[in-house]
């Protein structure tokens, strides 16, 4: 099964601001993710990445480049919290280790490092597990996002030495040379940039000790507090992973939860989920793997997922993906 923890809906706004101009709708963008217009409303409303990548794969299908202006728009102010202790850090080196020491509020994808070669320093971001067929996608969001990050901190832009990128070069390579003013390298070993280490010492404008110290205490009970949910939440989908076939119910997962019904789903809501959400998202997980194995007839598929009638399964699927499953097979 793919990773999955919790994240906040910045990337989906973005992805919903980038689109309105053009009129596309947000029902067509929200399709299959189990995210509606209040969650939208909503400041605390956590997701799933899978939910958050399943938005994203609508926007690709629309525009292959899109993750380089997604990252354009996320600014430092898009992280909340650590956005402000990042801005209020000393030097650009101690906000950049800080936010390394809190990936799930930064709401990455990616492991994220800083890495000494000579003189440079290299921000590289590795160990991608999402969906595959969005993995360009996701390293150009994410190298985008942290560039314009180091901008925001520095109060001007960050001198780039060198970028490189997993992916092979996309047939819209030109449009990298407008966030990425260096050599670029593709099909390389590793996704990054790189910039002077002299950099690291840099005091930032905008530098406040006091407020600082305050306000990173905040990030670490708030980091605390997140992860705490991500291990619950996945505990959650692990027990229903594996009972795909007969699925337990509210009442029966909220048992193997040692709770009761009521304060299972009112955990699930304050996430921004559902039984029924999970449930199908797992479901879909699972029935495109087994598709693509290409190994088992769409009957058999269906009863391991715990359809009743194999017709219920393609509605479902259609519904997910808005395709056929005969036709998702390859």
């Amino acid at each position: 099964m793919l990773h999955s923890h919790l994240t906040t809906l910045n990337a989906v706004s973005r992805v919903l601001d980038t689109f309105k101009a053009e009129g596309v709708a947000f029902e067509a963008l929200l399709a299959g993710s189990g995210i509606c217009s209040a969650d939208l409303q909503r400041a605390d409303t956590r997701i799933t990445t899978h939910q958050e990548m399943r938005v994203c794969a609508n926007a690709v299908a629309l525009r292959r480049d899109v993750g380089l202006e997604l990252g354009r728009r996320m600014h430092v102010s898009s992280y909340g919290m650590l956005g402000y202790a990042l801005l209020t850090s000393a030097t650009f080196g101690d906000a950049l280790r800080l936010a390394l020491r809190y990936p799930a509020l930064l709401g990455t994808l990616f492991e994220l490092s800083l890495e000494q070669d000579g003189q440079r320093i290299w921000f590289t971001a590795s160990d991608y597990r999402e969906a595959p067929a969005l993995a360009a996608f996701n390293v150009e969001l994410c190298l985008v996002s942290l560039k314009v990050i180091c901008d925001d901190l520095l109060g001007q832009p960050l001198p780039l030495l060198r970028a490189r990128f997993e992916h092979s070069s996309p047939d819209y390579q030109g449009r990298y040379a407008e966030y990425f003013d260096c050599p670029l390298e593709f099909s390389a070993h590793a996704n990054g940039f790189a910039f002077d280490r002299r950099w690291l010492d840099h005091p930032l404008p905008l530098a406040d000790a006091i407020t600082h110290r305050a306000i990173a205490e905040r990030c670490r009970k708030q980091n605390t507090e997140f992860t705490g949910r991500q291990a619950w939440l996945e505990r959650v989908r692990q027990l229903l992973s594996a009972q795909l076939h007969a699925a337990p119910g509210v009442d029966g997962l909220a048992e193997q939860m040692n709770c009761s019904p009521r304060t299972l789903r009112r955990h699930l809501h304050d996430l921004g989920c559902s039984y029924q959400g999970l449930l199908d998202d797992l479901r879909f997980e699972r029935a495109k793997q087994l598709l693509g194995a290409d190994e088992l007839p769409i009957y058999r598929i269906s009863e391991l997922l715990g359809f009743s009638e194999t017709a219920s399964f393609r509605h479902a699927f259609v519904r997910w993906s808005g395709v056929a499953p005969s036709q998702f097979r390859p």
